[in-house]
Parts: C-alpha cells; sequence; structure tokens
C-alpha cells in the first residue's frame, strides 16, 4: 500500500508541478493585508479558436499544431470500466488550534516551527485530494490572526496577550498558503468560551475584565451569556472584522452554542432571562437566542462580504424520534435540547449556507447508526449544502458499545454511502492529526481511490451565479518535455471578476467527446490568475489528443472551455 501512495504522490507533484507555479513564499513573512477578490460561476459550450501558426520558445523547432473543427469533435466515446467519480464535492478537514489539538503542536512553537507545521499538514491535505482547510482561529476569545481586538492565544505563543516573535500574521500567512494549493480557507469560530479552563492563560485585555457582567461561570470556564443583545452583537462584530480584513472564503461555527450539561451544575441566566424572556420559556428563549445570534451574523457576512460562504457543525442529532416524530430515529444527545441550538431550521430557512452534522457514529452503533442519521440529514436540510462531518479520531478505537470503528471497511463504507445519496454534496473529517497519524490506513483509501481524482466545490448559485469569462488565445506546441499549453488570461466577467485558476482537461484520439463532467480527464489544476502556461510531460508522442481548458472563478463556477487539437 505504501509504495502505491508514494507512486500516485510522485505523479501528483509531477502533474502539478508542470503548471507555472508563483514564487515561494520564505518561510517568516510579513505582509500587507490581502485584498479580496469578488467571486464568480458554470459551463456552456465551448470556444473553438480559429487555426494558429505557435510561435514558442523551446530550443529546438517546435511542431506546429493548430485548434480543431467544431464539427470534428465529440463523435468518440472514450469508455472507463466504472462510473466516474463525483466532480463536485466537499472535500475538508477541521484544524483544532484550542489545547494544541492540530496546530501548534505545542504552546510556545518558535515561529518558523508553526509556519512549518502548517505548511507540511497543507501539503499533505493538498496531496490526498481536499479542497478546503476549516481553521480555528477564535478558542476562547482570543485570536490567532493579528487584526483583533482579542488577545494572541495562549496555544500560538504560549501567554495570551504575546504577540509572535518575529512577527506575523499566522492566518494570513495560512490563507495565502492554502490559495496557493487550491484549498479553500474557512475562519472557525468558537463563541460561548471566554476561558478555557481554571488555568488558563488570562491577559488583562481580556473581556473578561472587561465586561464581566456579559459572563456565566458554568463546567469551570467563563461564557458567554447569549442572551443579552449586546454579548451577541459582539460576536457578530468580531466575526465582521475577519470578514473585512482577510480573504477567506468562509465563516464556520461549531457546536458549541449554550454548553453541554454539566453534573450538578446549573446556568445561572435568570435575571437576563426574566428581563428578556418576552413570555417564552427558559429553552425557547435560549434557543431564541442563538437564532438571532445565527441571523445577525449571517446578516454581518453578507453586508460586508456578500460571496463569504456561512456554515455550522452541529452534533449530529437534532431531536431523536421519541420527542418530536419529525425527528431521526436515533437515541443520543440532542441539539435542540442539550445545545439550545435549532440547527434544521437554520438549514431549511437559509440562514446559513452549509451545515455539517457531527455524525460521529460507526454503521454498526445501534442508538445512533450513521445511516439511519445521514438518511434524516438529507430530507431536513432545505436548500442549505449538506456535508457530513466524520469523527476520524474514532477511526481504529472500536468498543463494545460502537465495534464498527475498529473494522478498516468501515470509514470507506461511510464515504461510499455519502456518494450515494444525492443531496450529500461531502465530507468534513476531524481532525488533522487524525490524517496525519492515519489509523487502519484510512488516509491512504482517501488518496488512493476516493480522493484520487481531484473535485471542486459545490456551487452556491445564491451567492454567485455569473460564470467567469474562458480562457483566451489558446496554443499548443510539442516540445522535447512533452506538449506546451500556454494562454491569455480570462477578461473580466459581468460582475468584474476574473478567474483564480483554469483546469486543463486532456481526450485521446482524434474526434473524442468531451466529457468535463468526468474529472478523470483533469490533468492540471494551474492555480493563480496568471497561471498561463503547463507542460504535459505525461502526454504520449504516439497519440493524438484534444485538450480543453476552462477558468474557475472564486466559488469554483466554471466557465465554458476553449479546445486546441494536437495532431
Amino acid at each position: 500500500m505504501r509504495s502505491i501512495v508514494y507512486s500516485f504522490l510522485l505523479l501528483t507533484m509531477f502533474v502539478w508541478g508542470s503548471c507555472r507555479q508563483a514564487k515561494p513564499v520564505p518561510v517568516v513573512t510579513r505582509r500587507p493585508p490581502v485584498k479580496a477578490a469578488r467571486p464568480q460561476a458554470g459551463p456552456t459550450s465551448p470556444v473553438v479558436q480559429k487555426p494558429v501558426v505557435v510561435k514558442t520558445t523551446p530550443p529546438k523547432p517546435a511542431t506546429v499544431v493548430v485548434t480543431a473543427p467544431l464539427d470534428s469533435l465529440e463523435t468518440e466515446e472514450e469508455t472507463y470500466p466504472t462510473p466516474p467519480p463525483p466532480k463536485r464535492e466537499f472535500r475538508a478537514v477541521w484544524i483544532a488550534t484550542v489545547d494544541n489539538i492540530d496546530w501548534p503542536s505545542k504552546k510556545g512553537l518558535p515561529v518558523a516551527d508553526q509556519q512549518r507545521e502548517i505548511l507540511a499538514m497543507f501539503d499533505m491535505h493538498q496531496q490526498m485530494g481536499l479542497n478546503a482547510v476549516i481553521v480555528q482561529i477564535r478558542s476562547a476569545a482570543d485570536a490567532f490572526y493579528a487584526k483583533s481586538s482579542e488577545p494572541w492565544s495562549e496555544w500560538l505563543t504560549g501567554q495570551q496577550g504575546l504577540a509572535p516573535d518575529p512577527f506575523y500574521d499566522p492566518m494570513e500567512f495560512m490563507i495565502e498558503q492554502a490559495h496557493q494549493r487550491g484549498l479553500e480557507f474557512h475562519a472557525w469560530f468558537n463563541l460561548d468560551r471566554a476561558t478555557f479552563s481554571k488555568n488558563a492563560s488570562i491577559a488583562p485585555t481580556n473581556i473578561v475584565y472587561r465586561k464581566p457582567n456579559w459572563l456565566l461561570t458554568y463546567g469551570g470556564r467563563k461564557l458567554f451569556n447569549l442572551g443579552i443583545p449586546e454579548v451577541r452583537s459582539y460576536v457578530a462584530g468580531i466575526v465582521a472584522n475577519v470578514v473585512r480584513e482577510y480573504d477567506i472564503d468562509g465563516i464556520h461555527f461549531d457546536d458549541y452554542f449554550y454548553p453541554y450539561a454539566e453534573p450538578g451544575q446549573i446556568l445561572r441566566d435568570d435575571s437576563v432571562y426574566q428581563a428578556n424572556y418576552n413570555g417564552m420559556t427558559k429553552a425557547d428563549w435560549r434557543r431564541d437566542n442563538v437564532n438571532k445570534l445565527i441571523a445577525e451574523l449571517r446578516d454581518s457576512i453578507r453586508a460586508n462580504k456578500p460571496w463569504i460562504k456561512f456554515g455550522v457543525s452541529p452534533f449530529g442529532i437534532w431531536k431523536n424520534q421519541n420527542n418530536d416524530p419529525q425527528g431521526s430515529a436515533t437515541n443520543g444527545g440532542q441539539s435542540y435540547y442539550d445545545n439550545y441550538a435549532d440547527s434544521r431550521k437554520w438549514a431549511r430557512e437559509g440562514l446559513i449556507d452549509y451545515i455539517v452534522p457531527q455524525v460521529y457514529f460507526s454503521s454498526e452503533f445501534g442508538r445512533v447508526p450513521y445511516k439511519s442519521l445521514v438518511d434524516w440529514w438529507t430530507r431536513n436540510t432545505g436548500k442549505a449544502h449538506l456535508y457530513i462531518g466524520h469523527g476520524a479520531y474514532r477511526v481504529g478505537r472500536g468498543s463494545e458499545r460502537d465495534p464498527g470503528w475498529s473494522r478498516a471497511t468501515e470509514f470507506p463504507n461511510q464515504v461510499r454511502y455519502n456518494r450515494q445519496q444525492q443531496a450529500v454534496q461531502g465530507s468534513v473529517l476531524f481532525s488533522a492529526k487524525n490524517l496525519k497519524l492515519n489509523p487502519l490506513a484510512f488516509r491512504d483509501s482517501l488518496q488512493t481511490n476516493f480522493y484520487r481524482h481531484m473535485a471542486l466545490v459545490p456551487t452556491m448559485p445564491w451567492l454567485d451565479s455569473i460564470p467567469p469569462m474562458p480562457p483566451r488565445d489558446l496554443k499548443a506546441a510539442i516540445i522535447p518535455e512533452g506538449v506546451e499549453l500556454f494562454w491569455q488570461q480570462s477578461a473580466e466577467a459581468s460582475d468584474g471578476d476574473g478567474a483564480t485558476s483554469y483546469l486543463i482537461y486532456r481526450f485521446e484520439g482524434r474526434h473524442p467527446r468531451l466529457r468535463l463532467d468526468d474529472p478523470r480527464h483533469i490533468v492540471a489544476h494551474c492555480i493563480g490568475e496568471s497561471t498561463t502556461r503547463f507542460v504535459d510531460k505525461t502526454a504520449d508522442p504516439k497519440k493524438k489528443y484534444v485538450y480543453a481548458i476552462t477558468a474557475i472563478d472564486r466559488l469554483k463556477n466554471e466557465s465554458r472551455e476553449v479546445i486546441i487539437k494536437v495532431q
């Protein structure tokens, strides 16, 4: 298995490395703010260039090639023994920073080591076929980014409020590096914690000192009282600042709204409830507080950058069927009652763009069978995208209650089952550390099988429905290294957006049928608007090919294709 993985990595790096690359980034950086581009969207008929004579600058004369007339294409079908894998699929991982779960590996790690760790992580994610990372940048009223009113995180520098030295902005660095690798960057916030534990490092500027009346003490932590309108506005303001200042692709919240119950403890928010309850029961009032926060966050994001995605990953069970006929056929904790999170409402009413229920159970877990809970979510997400949150940390850790995790087939079967459900559009894995550990070779299974061929993130037409313009002036030539393709970057679309990357498809034969829906024909993803050259070093000089190139915009909408025939 290791030799297969190694061979696949070499092929992946070889092909991707044939695109013209951006300049490498030094290990320690200090950069000005990244100006966020606006977004873009979907394919129509191909654009066929007029025949051209190719002029290139290789040391030996190039073989001239010409574009193919439109009526000579789409006449032969290239067949495969298996159906095509999905071309659109959200493939992401959670990178947890709280308590140094995933990154950095320990508090106070030198800056160069912090950056080396995250780059190694992103490289692994790119190589295994992921297309997004969800990075926790606010763990407990703190920050893993420079442009924040909250203090630097203790899990970054070892002491809350202490800046990195030498100085850099971790989130700015991560966004840039993720984008260079074709990974979306979703900024993950914890919203309920002001402190993580009794022994937490707390800076003098922490909110616990500035607004003690905003906080509740529960489970040994200081928690935000979401019943106070000013608290909800404060959280929304923290998010709005990140949206304005950073070139992120998404905002993400986890399952911590109101806290999970602690035996023998009471969440003492009676006084705020009495002042604001408006005739509701306390449970309904708490749920209404969370609903108001979700709506305020959505409105804040839309007001600042309407193309940024908003997602939530609640606990997997909304309600059990024995409590509500509309609930799932499960018997476990319930986000509706335990966290006062009406997660189904947010998805069905369009308050969020995507939902990632944490379905951290195996198919053999009797109380909450994986397939039963996934089936329920496929019927209850409205127009929001449904991605399934997988408990990768449980792989290889089966128990008497949940034996399925002991089997190497469990995780692959979950991915297979997802793909059988039209409503399921991807997966998110918890967490990055477990991908590196690779128990039961589950990462290898993804890399060499399920994620072997790249996939684009699913489109969200309600955020952007305008396609980018196609590449221009496509030319090709036979050179000693293979087939060289070069083109001019796309013009601006009608909304002012340009391309952020290009896809290169290759089809064999004189008159192949162009199956752009099959990612097995993609030979390269050239990242960057000005990355306009590709050398296909795997082309067989004895074969005839048709190449198609499309432009991809920020929200992964695809232009119509331009084509060229190499004879």
